[in-house]
């Protein structure tokens, strides 16, 4: 089953990632959710996919009240990311999904309606949550080609998506990377093929570099923290992407 784990809390603002299920069946991609709450408000990364919705609403409901989740930010379009928007509408009709503008009428076909979208420009964007601002960060064409990143400059957290992502081994189940060389080893294959841009790549890592970041928090895999997020950056700016090796 999936559960919850606390990585930020500063009075009422809280970062909390809803990681990995060791029991999930073995043809899906694992995912890890995060949900940002501020002043009792919720911003959920990333829902999922329909098919793990049950485990991501009950791990999240054991910690917080679900009601309370106001807003959905959707990296991307992928299915593993939002697909599960239909349900989560079905729960609460009044949240606002933010999605790149590129992706505002594809995502519909998960669910919602027009009312139900916020489009992100290309440039990105502010986002309030109550009196907590987060920022939508450019991440186009890793790998997607309409992609944000979300960043609390509070918790000096950043919200990666796919970028730092690794296809564990069922026995890492550890919420943070605890050795990076073993744990980078798992990533490099899935940025090699699914970054898709060199000079997205390198405008991305050049943007972060500047940027205050305690962790780096993808949607596959363990959280970077500490002197490993800069690791991950200066390895991804070396690595060659968009690439197929047969």
């Amino acid at each position: 089953m999936k559960r919850c784990e606390t990585l930020y809390k500063d009075g009422d603002h809280m970062w909390m990632a809803i990681v990995r299920d060791a029991d999930k069946p073995d043809y899906l991609v694992d995912t890890n959710e995060y949900l940002v709450s501020y002043g009792g408000d919720g911003l959920l990364c990333d829902p999922g996919g329909l098919e793990i919705f049950p485990a991501v609403f009950s791990a999240l409901s054991a910690e917080f009240d679900p009601t309370r989740i106001q807003t959905i930010f959707a990296s991307h379009q992928d299915p593993d990311i939002i697909s599960s928007l239909a349900l989560w509408m079905e729960f609460s009709p009044k949240i606002r999904c933010y999605t790149s503008w590129l992706w505002t009428s594809f995502v519909p076909h998960f669910g919602g309606t027009s009312e139900t979208f916020v489009a992100i420009p290309d440039a990105g964007m502010d986002i309030m949550l109550g009196g907590l601002k987060l920022q939508a960060v450019p991440a186009h064409y890793l790998h997607s080609s309409g992609n944000h990143h979300l960043y609390d400059r509070k918790a000096k957290i950043l919200f990666s998506g796919d970028v730092g992502a690794a296809l564990l081994p069922p026995e890492a189940q550890g919420l943070f990377v605890e050795n990076f060389d073993q744990h980078i080893r798992h990533s490099e294959a899935f940025h090699r093929r699914w970054m898709g841009s060199d000079r997205a790549k390198r405008d991305w890592c050049e943007r972060v570099s500047k940027m205050e970041i305690d962790m780096l928090c993808p949607q596959h895999g363990a959280v970077y923290q500490g002197a490993d997020v800069m690791r991950f950056i200066n390895w991804f700016a070396e690595l060659e992407v968009g690439v197929l090796r047969t």
